[in-house]
């Protein structure tokens, strides 16, 4: 059973961190809860270098005893993460396309499949990659902030969100809600996302921390076994499908972003990027 909470006024328990240079992880022995913070300037985009750190810490956290639970938040004010790192699809080679696509896959299984309670608190704008890391959790929380918006518009990019981060869409807002958004390549300003139940709840910027704190317990109250069959049931025929052709998946990734048009297209938005700069 975990440790009783402690009482006010003693030393608090021990907190474990070990960061990273892309993502800060702090481990709250006594709550067995967690935080995982981005930060990889400017926009915590998902990069090789930030899926692999990914990875890691993820696995170092599933392997951990005392961990039963993670925030996943970034340490970026207004920018959850702004989804895939559009210089690693970008004039490079087939292995590297290959490489990299691999490890997207990576992210989203072991998140997507993890044995652990998982919430985002999303404290910022969520697109493409960024809404994908968010809907692979158990519990989405966002700043109510109406700048701030989420959503998959890879439509936008000329690109097409795979049917794995379509499946993971459908499974949180429904079909029709995920058909019309993926088409339009939308994105979900924050009260039209909680609308949609693409968020859970909305809650002030300064509240945000502590409601992850309180729905993690919520979760974490429950024998850890009934909890985890039960999330294993409602998602492995979903992480089964990628399993099953995974192979087959990144050659797709690597034909299509190989088109010249698309390379054009993906150049066309780098150069659009700089001059926001």
């Amino acid at each position: 059973p975990p440790p009783p909470p402690q009482p006010p006024g003693l030393p608090l328990a021990p907190r474990r961190a070990f960061s990273n240079n892309k993502i800060l992880v702090e481990l709250d022995e006594s709550s067995g809860i967690a935080t995982m913070k981005f930060k990889s300037p400017p926009v915590n985009s998902l990069s090789l270098d930030f899926l692999t750190e990914f990875c890691i810490s993820l696995e170092k956290l599933e392997n951990d005893r005392a961990c039963r639970g993670v925030i996943l938040t970034s340490a970026i004010p207004k920018i959850f993460s702004s989804g895939l790192d559009i210089t690693e699809m970008c004039g490079k080679s087939m292995e590297h396309y290959a490489e990299f696509w691999r490890a997207v896959q990576e992210m989203w299984l072991r998140l997507y499949g993890s044995n652990m309670v998982t919430v985002a608190a999303v404290n910022g704008s969520s697109p493409a990659g960024g809404c994908l890391v968010a809907l692979s959790c158990d519990y989405r929380i966002m700043v109510e902030n109406p700048k701030f918006s989420i959503g998959l518009n890879e439509a936008q990019l000329g690109i097409v969100a795979p049917f794995w981060f379509k499946d993971t869409f459908v499974n949180v807002v429904g079909h029709r809600i995920a058909e019309c958004s993926l088409q339009l390549g939308s994105l979900h300003p924050t009260p039209e996302a909680h609308r949609f139940g693409l968020v859970d709840e909305l809650v002030p910027e300064d509240k945000l921390q502590e409601k992850a704190v309180a729905v993690m317990a919520q979760w974490l109250a429950l024998p850890n076994h009934a909890r985890q069959l039960t999330k294993s049931m409602m998602r492995k025929a979903v992480l089964d499908r990628l399993v099953a052709h995974r192979e087959e998946d990144i050659q797709n990734f690597i034909s299509f972003i190989s088109k010249e048009s698309i390379q054009k297209s993906l150049r066309m938005y780098m150069e659009m990027l700089k001059k926001k700069k």
